[in-house]
C-alpha cells in the first residue's frame, strides 16, 4: 500500500462491503475508550497554552523563552513521531498508547511540581521536562492510527478522521474548561452538602490533568482490541487478501524502506508541516493575543468572552470542520483526501489576510469579529490536521505499516510547531510594541528585549506578526494539495 500506486477495490463492481453483524457496535466501542485516551493526551498537550500568560508573568519569562519551552516539546514530539512510529508498527497500537500516556504523565507532575520550586536553572529545567514529554506523547498517535487503520476501510477513514478530530478537541475543551474553573474556582453541589474548591494558582494545570489520563487510560486497555479480528470479527481491506494474515508483522527496514521511498508520504508531509506551524501559532498564542490585543483573559471583564472562545467555540467548529471535510472527501470523492485539503488551505489564506486586514486596521471591527477570523483559520488547519495525518495516512500505510506512515507525516506537522514556538516567539519579541502603564504607544523594537530589563516598560504583542507569519505557510498547503488533486485526478492512488 505505501508504494505509489493505484489499488482496485476489494469488493467487486457495484457492490457495497458489508460489515458482520455486530461489528460496528463492537468498533464503536472500541472507538469510544481509544478516542478518550487520545483526548486525554490533550489534557496533558494544551495545558502550558492556556496558562502562557500568567507563567510568563508569575516566572518572568519572555515570549522566546516560553516559546522555546514550547518548541522544544513539539522539536522532540517530530522526532518521537519518526521514530516510535516505526517502533509502534511492531509493538501493538494499544501497547505504544499505553507508553506513551504513562509517560506524560509522570512527566506534566513533575512540569507542575518544578514550576513551584526556586532553582537557579528553572527555565532550563522546564524546557528538558517539556521535551521528554514531548517524546513519549509520541507513541500515541501512531498508535492510534495503527489501531484504527485496521478497523476502519479506506471509504471509511475520513469520517473517522472527523470523528477523531472531535475526540481531539474534546481533550481541547476539557483544557480550556480546567483552566477557567481553576482560575475562578468552582463548587460541586451534592446531596446534603456542596463541595467549593477555590481558585487554583495555574500550576495545577499540570496536577490535575494527569489524575484523568491514569483513570481513562486503564478503560482503555480492558476495553480496546488492535484488530478486530482479536474481538472475533474478519475485515479484508482493499490492499489486502482475503487469506492474508492480519498479524503478520512486516520487517521494519522494509517498513522504513516502503513508506520513506513513497514521494506522496512526503508531499503529504511537507503539507503537514504548513499545517503544524498554522495550527500551533494558534493554539501557543490566542491566550496571549486576546489578553494584549483586546484585553480579553480567563478572569475579569473579558472572562465571559474567554470562555465561551476557548471551551466552546474553538472545538465545536474544529469538529464541524474536521468531521465535515471527511464525509465529503469519502462521500464526494471516493476517498481522496486532497481535493478536500486543497479548498482547506484555501480557507485559511483568505481568513489569514482578512486578519492582516484588522491588525493593520485597514477595517475596523471588534473583539467579536476579531475572534470569528481566528476562528476561520483554526477550523481549516484543524480538519487539514484530521483529514491528512489520520485518514490520509491510513491509506498510505494500510494496517501494517500505519503506524510509521503516521509518524513521518506527523513529524512534520510538529516540525512546523517547533517554528511557530521558538521562532515566532523571537519574531514577537523583536518586533514587539513598547508601552506603559501611564501612556501606551506603539514603537516597535530596535532590537531584543531582555525580561525584566525595565519595569515601567511592558510588551504587547504585534498582531500584524503574528498573523503574517502564518500566511507563506497557509499558501504553500494550497499548492502541495492543489498538485496532487491535479496529478492524482481521476485515480485511486493511496493518500491523495
Amino acid at each position: 500500500m505505501a508504494d505509489t500506486q493505484t489499488t482496485p477495490d476489494a469488493q467487486p463492481s457495484g457492490l457495497t462491503y458489508q460489515h458482520p453483524p455486530g461489528f460496528r457496535l463492537r468498533r464503536g466501542q472500541n472507538w469510544l475508550f481509544l478516542g478518550l485516551t487520545y483526548a486525554s493526551y490533550y489534557l496533558c498537550r494544551y495545558n502550558l497554552g492556556i496558562v502562557a500568560p500568567e507563567l510568563k508573568a508569575t516566572l518572568g519569562f519572555s515570549n522566546v523563552q516560553y516559546g522555546a519551552i514550547d518548541a522544544a516539546r513539539n522539536g522532540a514530539y517530530a522526532i518521537g513521531q519518526f521514530v516510535n512510529g516505526l517502533f509502534t508498527d511492531k509493538l501493538g497500537g494499544k501497547q505504544a498508547m499505553t507508553v506513551g500516556a504513562a509517560g506524560t504523565v509522570v512527566l506534566n507532575l513533575i512540569f507542575g511540581l518544578t514550576a513551584w520550586s526556586n532553582i537557579g536553572w528553572l527555565f532550563v529545567a522546564l524546557l528538558i521536562i517539556r521535551l521528554v514529554d514531548g517524546y513519549v506523547q509520541a507513541f500515541g498517535a501512531p498508535g492510534m492510527v495503527k489501531i484504527n487503520t485496521a478497523w476502519f476501510r479506506r471509504k471509511e477513514r475520513g469520517t473517522f478522521a472527523g470523528i477523531f478530530g472531535f475526540m481531539i478537541n474534546l481533550g481541547q475543551t476539557g483544557v480550556g474548561q480546567l483552566a477557567t474553573m481553576m482560575a475562578t474556582g468552582f463548587a460541586v453541589p451534592l446531596i446534603f452538602f456542596t463541595i467549593t474548591v477555590p481558585a487554583l494558582d495555574w500550576r495545577y494545570m499540570f496536577i490535575v490533568p494527569p489524575a484523568l489520563v491514569v483513570i481513562i487510560v486503564i478503560l482503555m486497555n480492558l476495553t480496546v482490541k488492535n484488530h478486530p479480528e482479536d474481538a472475533g470479527y474478519r475485515i479484508v481491506h482493499d490492499d489486502e487478501s482475503a487469506d492474508e494474515n492480519p498479524h503478520e508483522h512486516i520487517h521494519l527496514a522494509d517498513v522504513f524502506r516502503r513508506i520513506t521511498s513513497n514521494p506522496i508520504v512526503w508531499i503529504v508531509a511537507g503539507a503537514y508541516f504548513c499545517t503544524g506551524f498554522v495550527r500551533t501559532a494558534i493554539f501557543a498564542w490566542y491566550a496571549i493575543y486576546l489578553k494584549e490585543v483586546w484585553a480579553i483573559e480567563k478572569v475579569g471583564d473579558g472572562a465571559t468572552i474567554f470562555w465561551w472562545f476557548s471551551t466552546i467555540l474553538l472545538s465545536v467548529l474544529a469538529s464541524a470542520g474536521s468531521l465535515g471535510s471527511g464525509i465529503i472527501s469519502d462521500k464526494l470523492f471516493a476517498g481522496r483526501r486532497a481535493p478536500v485539503a486543497t479548498f482547506l488551505y484555501f480557507i485559511q489564506v483568505v481568513f489569514i489576510i482578512a486578519a492582516i486586514l484588522v491588525a493593520q486596521e485597514v477595517v475596523k471591527v471588534t473583539a467579536i469579529l476579531a475572534i470569528v477570523i481566528i476562528l476561520g483559520i483554526h477550523t481549516g488547519c484543524n480538519a487539514t490536521h484530521s483529514i491528512l495525518g489520520t485518514a490520509a495516512a491510513m491509506d498510505l500505510g494500510g494496517r501494517k505499516m500505519a503506524g510509521f506512515a503516521s509518524g513521518v507525516i506527523d513529524s512534520f506537522q510538529y516540525f512546523g510547531a517547533m517554528l511557530a514556538g521558538l521562532g515566532l516567539g523571537w519574531f514577537l519579541d523583536r518586533f514587539a510594541f513598547k508601552a506603559s502603564a501611564l501612556a501606551p504607544t506603539t514603537e516597535p523594537m530596535t532590537g531584543p528585549v531582555i525580561a525584566g530589563e525595565a519595569t515601567e516598560t511592558i510588551l504587547l504583542m504585534n498582531p500584524t506578526v503574528w498573523f503574517a507569519s502564518m500566511l507563506p505557510w497557509a499558501l504553500l498547503g494550497t499548492l502541495l494539495m492543489g498538485y496532487l488533486w491535479r496529478n492524482h485526478r481521476g485515480k485511486t492512488t493511496a493518500g491523495t
